[in-house]
């Protein structure tokens, strides 16, 4: 099972949408059958095997193992992932871009920065799979409080300048077998912080 699976068809995307089928994909992190799951969110079986089928059609589960009843056959589904991220290549042309936004310091510029990064890593993520090839990736996630936002303002230049020149000192066009590399940083108050509505400096 995947920790986080990346869902780019839209008819994919629509499956998941549904209230009662994310709630079966939640439901089955360990195998479980039709039977079950029906008498755990009390829902028909026949409806549940509707949903189930849907799901299991667009691989988001998967049989996990059949057991023999006499002449039936019970079939035990699981999620192919542990989670799932619906990228913007399901909505086609009207996906989000970055290259569309002019304020760059504004929360537009960032969200579509972000969904760029879900639409181009899911596909390295396939390609790595196809070839059997790790993914090299890097990643930061961290807090800071500033003291004021002359602080925040003074963080951010320092950020900049250091992000250039790391830039400027391991950058080479010209380097045989080199692979380019995208970098991107961002940052936006934590949720639930009161000055998440402060106006910038």
């Amino acid at each position: 099972m995947l920790d986080v699976a990346v869902i780019e068809e839209p008819a994919a995307a629509v499956v998941t949408l549904d209230p009662k089928r994310a709630r079966l994909l939640s439901e089955l992190g360990e195998p479980a059958s039709a039977a079950t799951l029906a008498a755990r969110l009390g829902l028909p079986r026949q409806k549940v095997n509707y949903h189930l089928r849907a799901l299991e059609k667009h691989g988001l589960v998967r049989v996990a193992e059949e057991r023999r009843w006499g002449g039936l056959t019970e079939r035990l589904l699981v999620a192919t992932a542990r989670s799932y991220v619906v990228s913007p290549a399901a909505l086609g042309p009207v996906a989000s871009d970055p290259e569309q936004t002019r304020d760059r310091l504004s929360a537009s510029y960032l969200i579509a920065l972000a969904a760029r990064i879900v639409r181009e890593g899911s596909a390295l993520l396939r390609r790595s799979a196809e070839t059997g090839k790790r993914l090299a990736t890097l990643s930061i996630d961290t807090e800071i409080r500033f003291r004021s936002p002359k602080a925040r303002a003074r963080f951010s230049e320092e950020l900049v300048a250091a992000v250039a020149e790391l830039v400027r000192r391991h950058h080479d066009d010209s380097a045989p077998g080199g692979r380019r590399h995208r970098l991107v940083v961002v940052a936006h108050p934590a949720p639930g912080d009161p000055s998440a509505q402060e106006a910038p400096p």
